[in-house]
């Protein structure tokens, strides 16, 4: 089963420093059909404004998951942790029994990212956060794990839930292939130009939800794509 929910269609917040689309409710917006996927809860497509950003605020019992598409954000938190990630990187944040962070497009130019919020397997444990700069390169064509659960592994980042995020560049006119359970539940976006997923066209910043299948296609129609996917039960 696939399901294309075109890019009009989602939740919208434009607060002046930040303009929201919304996957899933959130927030202000409520759709009792779109209340998360699998073990995904949020989904934001964010475009943050220069010298703005999200004031200090708390979080418990949520994998969060940063993608930045272009610009940079800055971190900050109540552990002490600091740091830039880069367009192309991702940054994860394990909140659990409770974290206060901040994030801050300190650039003089507008940022973008997709946040991603992931249940945890557990509650609770010792929150933490980490970052990873992961070269274009090395997704170009096929997939690349950038973040992953339940086990920690080499060369990603270290989520608490049974999900993966990848992310991969698809060259006009080719395709790149992932294999998975039928009984999980991937979704995903795709940047850049328009795809078709096993047979099925969706235009940039569409969400695609997938479940029941066992293999999917994504082909690049007519541009270059850019591809983030997450799996999860």
């Amino acid at each position: 089963m696939i399901d294309i929910r075109p890019f009009a269609s989602l939740g919208h917040a434009d607060h002046g420093w930040l303009d929201a689309r919304h996957h899933f409710s959130f927030a202000s917006y409520h759709d009792s059909a779109r209340m998360g996927w699998g073990a995904i809860r949020v989904w934001n497509d964010d475009t943050i404004a220069a010298q703005s950003g999200f004031p200090p605020h708390p979080h418990s019992d949520m994998e969060i998951i940063t993608y930045v598409r272009s610009g940079a954000i800055t971190h900050k938190d109540s552990l002490g942790n600091s740091g830039r990630t880069e367009a192309g990187d991702v940054q994860v944040m394990s909140a659990g029994d409770g974290i206060t962070h901040s994030e801050a497009n300190v650039e003089d130019e507008t940022t973008t990212l997709f946040q991603i919020w992931i249940m945890p397997q557990s509650r609770g444990g010792a929150p933490r956060w980490g970052q990873r700069a992961f070269p274009e390169a090395s997704r170009d064509g096929s997939f690349q794990l950038v973040a992953c659960g339940p086990e920690e592994r080499e060369n990603t980042l270290y989520i608490r839930a049974d999900a993966k995020i990848l992310a991969a560049r698809v060259p006009p006119g080719a395709s790149v292939q992932y294999k998975t359970d039928p009984a999980r539940h991937q979704y995903m976006v795709a940047l850049g130009g328009a795809v078709e997923v096993n047979g099925q066209r969706a235009e940039p910043r569409d969400g695609i939800a997938i479940t029941g299948e066992t293999a999917i296609e994504v082909a690049a129609l007519g541009s270059e794509a850019e591809l983030v996917l997450v799996d999860s039960l």
